[in-house]
């Protein structure tokens, strides 16, 4: 999928279901699909157990929406932020929306906005349930951002103050490769091959957290070309400028 910078995004966070160690990483992630115009947090912030979010609020100007729990055992935070995202949406002042949560209660609410035609961001813990996941256009690992910000920071020589655990890494199978190919295929002209940009976007549509990082490489190429048994890689040079377009096809 191609996302265009100018896209105006609400950024909505699930307090209760998020952790809230680099959100910082998160919200870099969310300024490479787009603006976030509206940035909002829900919570009973009379709670200790999400105290941790207060001191980041003000540093990235995100907006706090108090939410008292007024039965035990219900997650009255859902509620509120379901209610705040379809006013959002009825007011046309975004083009998307970014779902901050693990919480499987947002399904409904992301598949309502992908009707309506918008896009439809996720983020959230690998535990996030799969209905989910499939119900946004994309969807990303807080994980994987995690570790993407501790190896920016080792490389510039940066301290982390706060400890986050390297993620497992998801492993290179046969299934991986058969969507590789599939998408190869659907996407290719008469000699095989495909723009792999295009072969991308459309694995992230049947795949919505296909991530290359998931798999340990920043991006879809290095990946491509690590798999030299299965796929073979052409670089082609646009006339008169540096760029150089990349095609793959299936080796048979």
């Amino acid at each position: 999928m191609e996302e265009k910078k100018d896209l105006k995004l609400a950024v909505l966070i699930d307090a209760d279901n998020i952790p809230y160690s680099n959100i910082k990483g998160m919200l870099d992630e969310i300024a490479k699909l787009g603006v976030p115009t509206i940035k909002r947090i829900y919570g009973d912030w009379t709670k200790p157990t999400i105290s941790g979010w207060k001191s980041a609020l003000l540093e990235h100007a995100i907006t706090p929406i108090q939410q008292y729990s007024y039965t035990s055992g219900k997650n009255a935070t859902d509620s509120a932020m379901i209610i705040d995202a379809m006013d959002i949406l009825h007011s046309q002042k975004v083009d998307g929306f970014c779902l901050v949560s693990s919480d499987s209660d947002f399904t409904r609410l992301a598949i309502r906005i992908r009707e309506s035609g918008m896009l439809v961001i996720g983020i959230g813990e690998k535990k996030t349930p799969n209905p989910f996941i499939v119900a946004c256009d994309k969807f990303i690992y807080i994980e994987i951002i995690e570790a993407n910000v501790i190896l920016k920071a080792q490389k510039s020589t940066i301290k982390i103050t706060t400890q986050v655990q390297t993620p497992k890494l998801d492993s290179i199978d046969n299934k991986l490769i058969r969507l590789i190919e599939s998408s190869i295929e659907a996407l290719a002209d008469d000699n095989g091959w495909a723009f792999l940009a295009e072969v991308g976007a459309l694995i992230i549509k049947k795949k919505p957290d296909f991530d290359a990082r998931n798999y340990g490489f920043p991006k879809l190429t290095p990946l491509i070309k690590s798999l030299d048994k299965h796929f073979k890689v052409d670089e082609r040079e646009v006339e008169k400028t540096h760029i150089k377009h990349i095609y793959v096809k299936t080796i048979k």
